[in-house]
């Protein structure tokens, strides 16, 4: 029998949940994409779970289901998910060309749900590979998430009005906003039952060290990415990786809007396991 497959999105958001894990004994195998590499793998079948962005589990419903109590989200800034822009205001692209990075699913929709239903906005958008100065050259804002929007906002002296997607989806809801969940493919639940149950036990101990011992998680961010101790204290300390009602609310606002400007259907259903004591589904 093959490995499962696990998803993992190659930013230093996912550290709080990946950094602790461990899979020694278990029949896994751990695959490092970005989001939308991950989207797609998971799409295909060549990826069995993992972290997928919430928009591509809207896209695939029924094929998915989600693991309860983890989730990437924030309630506000999330610190890592930018729209650049040459204006002083949102209300000043609405005519204007976005390029969007071609990383990401949840975060573009977002951009889209923020331009075209909050504020009445007709842009052009182009997607581009995430290089924020070519993208600049070419339209007069980008999108960028996860480690290429640390990076383009910790170059000094950036000509750039810099807003943060969480904290206006948060200005205009006064919700939560999920980024990415985890998802399970349904053959996965229906023939390695077993298995799934103690991968998610792996996955609650991870996120539980990750949230008790966090400095080693900020070692390995600064490692990555340079930044100070204060700089990732305060960004990890805006994430939530929980799936709860709070997340959830949110979440279907989110499906509910997308669905209204015509990205997703409008029937999507949040399926979650229930991994407490039998694993089934509700």
């Amino acid at each position: 029998m093959k490995p499962i497959r696990i998803g993992k999105i190659s930013f230093t958001n996912i550290l709080p949940i990946y950094h602790f894990f461990d899979g020694t004994g278990l029949d896994v195998e751990l695959v490092p994409q970005v989001p939308a590499q991950l989207n797609r793998g998971m799409a295909s079948g060549e990826i069995d779970m993992g972290p997928i962005s919430s928009f591509a589990y809207a896209e695939h419903y029924p094929e998915f289901v989600l693991m309860p109590d983890l989730s990437v989200s924030a309630k506000g800034p999330v610190g890592s998910i930018f729209l650049f822009t040459k204006g002083e205001e949102l209300t000043d692209l609405k005519k204007a060309r976005i390029a969007l990075t071609n990383t990401s699913a949840s975060s573009v929709a977002l951009l889209r749900i923020i331009m075209e239903k909050f504020i009445g906005a007709t842009p052009e958008y182009k997607t581009m590979t995430p290089d924020l100065s070519q993208m600049m050259n070419e339209a007069d804002a980008a999108l960028l998430i996860g480690d290429d929007a640390l990076k383009a906002k910790m170059t000094s002296d950036l000509p750039y009005r810099i807003f943060d997607l969480g904290q206006e989806w948060y200005n205009r809801t006064d919700l939560s906003m999920t980024f990415a969940v985890w998802a399970v493919r349904r053959e996965i639940v229906e023939t390695r039952k077993d298995e799934l149950k103690q991968i998610y036990a792996r996955f609650m101990k991870a996120k539980e060290q990750g949230s008790q011992q966090r400095q080693p998680i900020i070692q390995e961010a600064m490692k990555q990415l340079n930044g100070s101790e204060s700089f990732w204290n305060q960004y990890f300390d805006g994430l939530c990786y929980d799936l709860q009602e709070t997340e959830q609310i949110g979440l279907k606002t989110y499906y509910q809007y997308a669905a209204e400007i015509g990205l997703i259907s409008p029937d999507v259903q949040i399926c979650m396991l229930d991994l407490r004591e039998s694993l089934g589904m509700r």
